[in-house]
């Protein structure tokens, strides 16, 4: 193909490529719709990338003109290889969303409605932006409360999809805006409980989109609702780690626990729910990277509180565990593990606890941080840990002696 000259107002801004779709926004610059709808809703940035100015009014208007100027373009090119864009499919308008949901009033036109909705919302993110604008998050938070049984898992047999199902698939896909997932927790009373009875009688599929969801809705709660959640949602969410349904949900579960442990007595609850064996159990056959710092990351919260420390302890691998993904995994992997090292040495030396630490390599482990180059603030908790128990350490026989010269005076 020939080197040709494209108009520079052809290009989108952002990817600089010729516009399949050019759209304005309220600041009067065009960009190609997916590019703007990826730097606006994915992105959730609030300024024009050319401009800077803040866009008020994230509608999205066609530039029709533009784009039969480019389409014109493309055919006057055709000889030099230039294929014609071909004209985009008009996006989905409230109304249509609106007489969608209004017309869903018997079982059947639900089902029609919620196959519909999923579709609309596949196609791009300006209509999940309507759909959301519809009030349609409404209309699918009801679906999942009215369902009397979330047992109802299709007894006749004719349909194994249920619109619980449904509508959790679309609820999470719509990737709520902040205010509709603050509106979705506010305005929707008990949604957080039907999210849980998902997680404890649905299917595989609908417990990890209500994991899913919960973690999304948890990073906009109010301290009040963080709070307040009930043991039976630790219980079930834990349960889904055990599972290990997907490592999607594993990853959403784990997210859920960093964020709500620092509130109340949660991580108590969390402890309670069976946590801590289960955590162990997940970091023993972990090797990602993320997984093994997140893990690493709830088990250093629960070790805060007295009966999380215990329950490591009481686990078989817990201690060896933790010390083995010191320097083996990250930074953060090791900042981690070295600060659950910590609190068990200041609150739970017993001559028993201090001689499995000996006897696992914990202390070797320690003693080699401070030999390698590391960050300076896991080298710091390490002398603490060394320091705190030179008496019953320092002259020890399990520790090789190419690592005990470096044991802290």
């Amino acid at each position: 193909m020939e080197e040709i000259d494209v108009p520079l107002f052809f290009l989108c801004p952002v990817s600089l490529e010729i516009m399949k779709d050019p759209v304005t926004v309220s600041t009067g610059i065009t960009y190609d719709r997916e590019s703007i709808e990826k730097w606006l809703y994915s992105g959730k940035n609030t300024t024009c990338p050319v401009t800077k100015q803040v866009i008020a009014d994230s509608e999205l208007t066609p530039n029709h003109t533009l784009r039969r100027l480019i389409q014109s373009w493309c055919v006057l090119n055709a000889s030099h290889g230039i294929e014609r864009i071909p004209t985009p499919k008009p996006p989905i308008n409230k109304a249509q969303i609106t007489k969608l949901l209004t017309d869903a009033k018997s079982p059947q036109q639900q089902r029609k409605c919620l196959r519909r909705l999923k579709s609309i919302a596949a196609e791009n993110a300006t209509n999940k932006r309507c759909i959301e604008a519809a009030g349609t998050v409404e209309f699918l938070a009801a679906i999942v409360i009215n369902s009397n049984s979330i047992e109802e898992s299709s007894e006749d047999g004719v349909d194994s999809t249920r619109p619980t199902d449904e509508a959790l698939s679309i609820l999470y896909n719509l990737q709520l805006s902040e205010a509709g997932l603050q509106n979705l927790l506010g305005k929707n009373s008990g949604f957080v409980d039907c999210l849980t009875r998902v997680m404890q009688r649905g299917t595989y599929e609908s417990r990890a989109y209500a994991g899913l969801l919960l973690k999304s809705l948890m990073e906009v709660a109010d301290p009040m609702q963080l709070t307040g959640l009930k043991p039976q949602l630790f219980i079930e969410a834990i349960q889904i780690l055990q599972d290990q349904i997907s490592y999607q949900a594993s990853k959403a579960i784990l997210q859920l626990l960093i964020n709500v442990c620092p509130w109340g007595r949660n991580r108590v609850k969390a402890v309670e729910a069976g946590g801590v064996p289960v955590l162990i159990d997940l970091l023993l056959n972990s090797t990602e990277k993320r997984a093994c710092e997140m893990i690493l990351t709830v088990l250093e919260m629960m070790c805060g509180c007295a009966e999380g420390r215990a329950k490591l302890l009481g686990h078989a691998a817990g201690l060896a565990v933790v010390s083995k993904k010191i320097l083996r995994v990250s930074l953060v992997a090791s900042e981690r593990a070295v600060r659950i090292l910590l609190v068990v040495s200041k609150f739970c030396a017993t001559p028993s606890v201090l001689q499995e630490m000996l006897q696992l390599g914990v202390v070797s482990k320690l003693c080699l941080v401070l030999q390698v180059d590391c960050n300076s603030k896991i080298k710091e908790r390490a002398i603490e840990v060394l320091k705190l128990h030179a008496r019953a350490w320092k002259n020890s026989p399990c520790i090789p002696t190419n690592l005990l010269s470096s044991y802290p005076a």
